[in-house]
């Protein structure tokens, strides 16, 4: 089996986590290299790892790497993504929110033989809402709850005044589509970025997010009516220790996603 080469864009909870599984080993894959704001702080992380990995530019890991896996904050995105798919390389990421935002890199993609891959990050079900859109889709929505310590900061929250400290109950801080709720909490609704452009398109896809203080868990439920079925599903993860507002799973999402590149059987479409 030929040996493909992994870079990882951003060391952070995600990155660190698929940068450990790659170095654990992954039959047909090879950690080469990582990109990362703090160099300092990345080599210090890779000091413990099984074999050395180089720390380099965004633009030298697109010309070392044939699989580029971005976990970066949403404002640098681009960064990465725009070198990658010129290089022709295949870009995976979970940041549904800023592929959103980016549409114009899919015709990057396609100029320069690359490809995006939106791993499923923190949702489920995304297998079943493709094959739903192959039909008649009436309609998807989408009900987020989260603790409010995983909702500070988003941008929706500043921007309307909206105080979510001290609360005794759930309160509903939005509604309205995908595309909106992307803009709004874009480190918060990647999944419903994902369940957009997996489904309807995100201007189609009804959002609403609740902050509750009873919950302990980052929960997801979505509703598809379509002519092919019905549907529902409900995920509760549970919101990583370095970052509440990143479900322990997103990153597994992304372990698994590599993985399903190299596997001799590949379960889902």
């Amino acid at each position: 089996m030929s040996i493909r080469k992994v870079g990882i864009f951003g060391l952070g909870t995600i990155g660190t986590a698929v940068a450990r599984a790659l170095d654990d080993g992954i039959e047909g894959l090879s950690l080469e290299a990582v990109a990362s704001r703090d160099d300092e702080k990345a080599r210090r992380t890779l000091s413990s790892f099984g074999r050395s990995v180089a720390v380099v530019s965004a633009e030298a890991l697109c010309d070392r790497c044939d699989v580029v896996v971005e976990c970066a904050p949403k404002k640098a995105f681009r960064e990465i993504a725009v070198p990658a798919l010129a290089k022709g390389r295949l870009l995976v990421t979970v940041s549904g929110a800023a592929v959103l935002e980016s549409s114009d890199l899919i015709d990057r993609a396609r100029e320069g033989d690359g490809q995006i891959v939106l791993a499923t990050g923190a949702i489920l079900g995304l297998d079943a809402v493709r094959a739903a859109a192959e039909g008649v889709i009436e309609s998807v929505t989408m009900v987020t709850r989260k603790p409010p310590r995983s909702l500070r900061g988003a941008p929706y929250l500043e921007a309307n005044g909206i105080d979510i400290e001290g609360l005794d109950a759930p309160m509903k801080v939005f509604e309205g589509s995908a595309l909106q709720g992307a803009k709004g909490f874009p480190a918060n609704v990647n999944v419903a970025a994902a369940v957009g452009l997996a489904g309807v398109g995100p201007k189609r896809t009804m959002l609403e997010v609740w902050a509750d203080p009873g919950a302990d868990r980052n929960t997801h439920t979505v509703r598809v009516e379509a002519d092919s079925a019905r549907f529902s599903m409900s995920i509760e993860n549970v919101p990583s220790e370095e970052n509440p507002g990143t479900g322990k799973i997103t990153a597994l999402s992304v372990i698994a996603t590599l993985r399903g590149l190299v596997a001799p059987l590949r379960v889902g479409t």
